[in-house]
């Protein structure tokens, strides 16, 4: 796969051995770390820089992470949320928990089964999430006609499910992230945590666009929380201003091979 998207990206097959930035989840292990750089190797990497999930995030969302300050982001991706306080470059305290969008398809997928004895696919989960999923009640409720096969009959069926429903089912998800964000707060340096009281929470990654989520943690923290400016590709921008500046490369990464 990444031998395809380097001939993609560089229009050719023969004679191409780029620099590869690869972001990986905080608490990744050597084994994991190692099997990264191997794969990123065999598909004809001159170099290869491992960077925490959550830095990028961060350098994406346009933080300032150079400065004497703490900057906390909270990035949700697919399957892995990681939590940060990075400063000077460095990342002063981290926590990745594997609780996150695909989780949270799971959970809704788990819950309708249950309920419902109804059987729903990965991407009509995802569409109920997108569409009626939150953290915390709406202004106005809202419902969603959904179509599975009932177990009990084996035929096909549609039922209609509300957002208070979805919001059930992910209730268990939202919790683990929100008590991932409080055990960060509690860890983070006296002289950092005044910085964040100003500077609050920057939220990036596709689960951050799970609605009043933002709301829910700033409840939760008393802190301020807001939304990277595009918080889907947050870490895509963030490699991008890596591959760019050799140097802050070099500052922030993890690894060298």
């Amino acid at each position: 796969m990444l031998t395809h998207f380097i001939q993609k990206a560089h229009g050719r097959k023969f004679f191409v051995h780029p620099r590869i930035v690869v972001s990986v989840p905080s608490e990744i292990t050597q084994v994991e770390k190692r099997a990264v750089t191997d794969s990123a190797s065999r598909a004809r990497a001159s170099e290869v820089y491992l960077v925490d999930q959550a830095m990028m995030a961060a350098i994406g969302a346009g933080l300032p992470v150079m400065e004497p300050a703490g900057n906390m982001v909270v990035d949700i991706g697919g399957g892995t949320t990681d939590v940060a306080v990075i400063s000077l470059a460095g990342v002063v305290y981290s926590k990745s928990v594997r609780v996150a969008g695909d989780e949270m398809d799971e959970s809704i997928i788990r819950y309708i089964k249950q309920k419902y004895n109804l059987l729903i696919g990965e991407r009509m989960a995802e569409q109920v999430k997108i569409q009626i999923g939150s953290a915390c009640p709406l202004e106005r409720p809202v419902e969603m006609e959904i179509r599975g096969r009932n177990l009990m009959q084996g035929v096909p069926q549609s039922i209609i499910i509300k957002d208070s429903e979805v919001r059930e089912a992910l209730s268990d998800c939202v919790g683990v992230i929100v008590h991932a964000v409080r055990s960060a707060l509690e860890k983070v340096p006296p002289e950092l945590s005044a910085d964040l009281v100003d500077r609050g929470i920057v939220m990036a990654g596709g689960g951050a666009l799970l609605r009043n989520l933002d709301k829910k943690l700033s409840e939760e923290t008393q802190l301020p929380v807001m939304l990277a400016e595009d918080p889907l590709c947050a870490v895509v921008l963030g490699t991008g201003k890596l591959l760019k500046d050799f140097k802050f490369l070099k500052k922030v990464s993890l690894d060298a091979y």
